[in-house]
């Protein structure tokens, strides 16, 4: 397993080796017009449905965590099929699985990525993002444009210039736990500004600086934390709110610095970062003091995403393989004893290719 470019809590799986009342709610309209920025017109709403659930859903038990409510998007697939010359390639529409354990399609996403003129990249899925809540989804219509699809409120897309002309496979998307904000960053030769925009409106509220890398939101989605290296190579950590203002900087000791997937808590200063799976390392920015080593057990399998799910409570995604497929596992911990507690583990779709978990 291992990330691509589309970004945090998207995963290769295929190529490296059942209730409907969610998916209904997924479904409704109506649609919702999203703000654009100053510069251009206002979106159009469109509404896109998906297909009807079909049998065989996984029998996994309802998602534990209390922000998901009745039910919601587990992960999102895209099988793997075949090419002429032996290569696995992504094929088909991106499939939804609830928590619940109902299916469906999303018809109007993009599947395969385009570059930057609009032509089909065959080997690479284009990008797609799940909210850690498992309420919204976004991703890239066959038309080209960046849509967000939320339960209960239909799709709406961003306006057409809300993203420079750059390569799908080049583009990562990042929304936040609650789906409020969605972070756009790129790859590639040339440097360019994460956008963070506002999905409940569509505006673009934010940047950061091309020079650091996305790491992901804090819990609350009000902060951003980013990262880069300086000239000796040591790593730097920024945190940003939302809208882009530098909140705190910091060279942070190596049991953070060489440790990650690193996570941002609500407070805006706390990181957590894991040590080859067997300790828990909380750290403040704003005092440059290490306030924890928790040792914990995790299940088996690599670590895809760490979130805070909670001001006491880090939660870690792992995939692990088998002969019979990839399993994935979420480990919530609970900062202030280390005692883990396994919320949620399910199969992924046997010929899935790549997919997106929701985080928290």
């Amino acid at each position: 397993m291992s990330s691509d470019a589309n970004g945090r809590g998207t995963f290769l799986a295929g190529a490296a080796a059942g209730a409907a009342l969610g998916l209904a709610v997924l479904l409704a309209a109506p649609a919702t017009a999203l703000a654009a920025p100053v510069t251009a017109s206002v979106a159009a709403p469109v509404t896109a449905s998906m297909t009807a659930p079909v049998g065989g859903a996984l029998h996994e038990p309802p998602h534990a965590h209390t922000g998901h409510g009745q039910d919601s998007v587990r992960y999102v697939s895209i099988k793997g099929c075949p090419s002429k010359g032996g290569e696995t390639r992504p094929c088909g529409a991106w499939r939804v699985v609830m928590h619940s354990g109902a299916r469906g399609t999303l018809p109007d996403a993009q599947t395969i990525a385009r570059d930057a003129k609009g032509r089909k990249a065959a080997n690479v899925a284009a990008p797609v993002a799940v909210s850690g809540n498992g309420r919204r989804l976004a991703y890239f219509t066959k038309g080209g444009r960046l849509a967000l699809r939320t339960l209960g409120g239909g799709v709406s897309l961003l306006p057409g210039n809300a993203l420079p002309k750059v390569a799908q496979y080049e583009t990562a998307l990042q929304l936040s736990d609650d789906g409020s904000r969605l972070a756009v960053s790129f790859t590639g030769d040339k440097a360019r500004d994460t956008r963070v925009f506002d999905t409940g409106t569509g505006e673009r509220i934010g940047t950061i600086p091309a020079a650091y890398e996305l790491k992901g939101f804090s819990a609350d989605g009000g902060e951003v934390l980013a990262g880069s290296e300086d000239d000796e190579g040591s790593q730097i950590l920024v945190a940003y709110s939302d809208s882009g203002q530098e909140l705190a900087r910091v060279t942070p000791p190596q049991v953070i610095a060489s440790n990650g997937p690193q996570a941002l808590s609500g407070d805006g200063r706390t990181v957590a970062a894991l040590a080859a799976k067997r300790r828990l390392a909380l750290y403040d920015m704003a005092t440059d003091q290490v306030t924890a080593r928790l040792k914990v057990k995790l299940p088996a399998g690599d670590v895809g995403m760490v979130d805070w799910t909670g001001p006491s409570q880090v939660t870690v995604h792992l995939v692990d393989y088998k002969a019979k497929g990839y399993t994935v596992s979420i480990a919530q911990i609970d900062t202030g004893t280390g005692k883990v507690t396994i919320r949620d583990r399910y199969a992924l779709l046997k010929d899935t290719f790549v997919f997106a978990a929701c985080g928290g």
